[in-house]
């Protein structure tokens, strides 16, 4: 599977009946994004602004050309169908914005993107962001500065607080990737940490996870394996005296087809784990820029 992360990629937005779509491609358009066109079914013909509608990814193609990235925000009961359509255009990248999707339905496109090597950002995801450079999401751009501290995240609410943390000492972000807030995603953190080991702009990592993310061992053996780029951890809920109750369906339903319940010991496994691996664990969110500070890679 492939990350390929130009410039200049040429991008297409699936669904725009939400504010939502309609804030996130404004501010892509201001920062520079290539947005081409726009699927919508139904409005094919129209115009938002200057971006041309269409009802089929095809019909995108074949008038525009070649697309290398579509981020999608339609409904979770239609994501299925929207990105099964952009895989079979053959768009490489896929950004699912929208969160909530039917765990059948995404196992199914996990398949169908496996068969493919097409990669999936998302379920659930605020995209990527390189900060001054590059904008793939909903992320408000004047949170981030340029730096040399990539985030990985599974936890959409605290990238922001990171990254401002992160400015205030003079660290600013090399590229922010929310690889999805739901529990079954495409892409997994292990592929994203391969990447940015051969990432001439980035010379440390924060990971960001809930206690609930059971790939932390997955990585910390990666990275023990490798001894690549100094890596800081948070872990959201790290303070909890219980676990996370599973009250939504479309949890309990995603976590028993791809794992056990959660039960509360295994926080303490996982903090283990990283420290076996060298990877520190901050308590507090506030400990992040002294934790990359005091491994010596950053000035």
């Amino acid at each position: 599977m492939t990350i390929d992360l130009q410039l200049d990629s040429r991008v297409l937005i699936q669904g725009v009946d939400n504010p939502l779509a309609l804030a996130a491609i404004s501010r892509m358009q201001t920062y520079g994004t290539n947005i081409i066109g726009i699927v919508s079914a139904g409005r094919g013909g129209q115009r938002l602004g200057d971006l041309p509608m269409f009802d089929l990814v095809e019909e995108v193609q074949s008038r525009l050309g070649p697309i290398e990235t579509s981020l999608i925000f339609v409904p979770a009961y239609e994501v299925l169908d929207a990105a099964l359509e952009a895989i079979a255009a053959g768009i490489p990248q896929l950004v699912i914005i929208t969160r909530g999707i039917p765990p059948l339905d995404m196992i199914r496109l996990l398949r169908q993107a496996s068969m493919t090597n097409t990669l999936i950002l998302g379920s659930g995801s605020a995209g990527i962001i390189i900060p001054d450079r590059l904008l793939l999401g909903i992320y408000q751009p004047q949170l981030f500065s340029p730096g040399k501290v990539a985030i990985v995240s599974r936890n959409q609410s605290l990238t922001a607080e990171i990254a401002s943390e992160l400015n205030i000492a003079n660290l600013g972000q090399s590229i922010v990737i929310h690889i999805g807030s739901d529990s079954l995603v495409g892409s997994s953190c292990r592929l994203w940490l391969e990447w940015l080991q051969s990432d001439h702009l980035t010379e440390a990592i924060v990971l960001v996870g809930d206690i609930c993310w059971d790939s932390e061992a997955v990585t910390a053996a990666y990275l023990l394996a490798e001894q690549g780029k100094p890596v800081v951890a948070y872990l959201a809920g790290i303070h909890a005296s219980t676990p996370h109750p599973l009250t939504d369906a479309a949890i309990v339903l995603s976590h028993t087809l791809s794992k056990p319940i959660y039960h509360a010991d295994t926080i303490q496994q996982r903090i283990k784990t990283y420290k076996r691996a060298k990877i520190a664990v901050a308590k507090k969110i506030s400990q992040i820029p002294h934790l990359l500070k005091k491994s010596g890679q950053q000035e």
